[in-house]
């Protein structure tokens, strides 16, 4: 099977949205996150923003390709399951990553149940979801070529034909540019750098 070299995200925080079940108040948000201290950053930041509330129940998946893909679905003193698994079942749902879904329960005096709670924060989830603007990105890897001045014009001839992206690039006597290359053309690209006398190209995603 080959993987897709793209995925879906979203670009920024969505609006706060609210679902109200029995006096219950569950306010659902997503946010875009690269890492776990980006999650822990918005996580802490709503807790001081709703010091109040019974619940801060999250749920989040981080990675571009499916293979890779690293997920957390956190319950928050909820009953099991009922809060973490139903919000991570919409970025599922959503086929989203790099993605953080929180939602903040405030307790209304009735007790909703095992299936009044997944459907609270399923629909809080999916309603953030919705307010968030969802985006696809192509899947990049990165390539470091490195060779003699003298061979520029050979290298750059392939780039500008291959309409390759130039990351960074110092050129000097000895030249060195990272280009960033779609992952579905990474295999054909590095083998025609591979390829060239007196021209090295080292992968930088390992």
């Amino acid at each position: 099977m080959i993987e897709k070299d793209t995925y879906k995200t979203i670009t920024k925080p969505s609006e706060e949205v609210l679902f109200k079940d029995k006096n219950s108040k569950f306010y659902g948000y997503a946010y875009p996150v690269k890492n776990e201290d980006d999650i822990k950053t918005h996580i802490e930041a709503l807790k001081k923003q709703h010091h109040s509330a019974r619940h801060w129940c999250y749920a989040y998946q981080l990675g571009m390709k499916e293979s890779e893909y690293a997920f957390r679905a956190n319950d928050d003193g909820e009953p099991n399951n009922s809060a973490g698994m139903p919000i991570y079942g919409q970025i599922q749902s959503f086929d989203v990553t790099n993605v953080l879904i929180v939602v903040v329960r405030y307790f209304g005096g009735v007790k909703l149940g095992v299936g009044g709670l997944i459907n609270a924060y399923k629909t809080a989830s999916q309603l953030a979801l919705e307010n968030s603007k969802i985006v696809t990105r192509t899947i990049n890897q990165k390539f470091l070529i490195t060779f003699d001045y003298k061979n520029m014009n050979k290298v750059m001839r392939i780039i500008k034909e291959k309409n390759l992206k130039i990351i960074n690039q110092t050129l000097e006597l000895d030249c060195q540019i990272t280009i960033s290359v779609r992952l579905k053309d990474s295999d054909s690209v590095f083998e025609i750098f591979e390829n060239l006398f007196e021209i090295n190209i080292k992968d930088l995603n390992d």
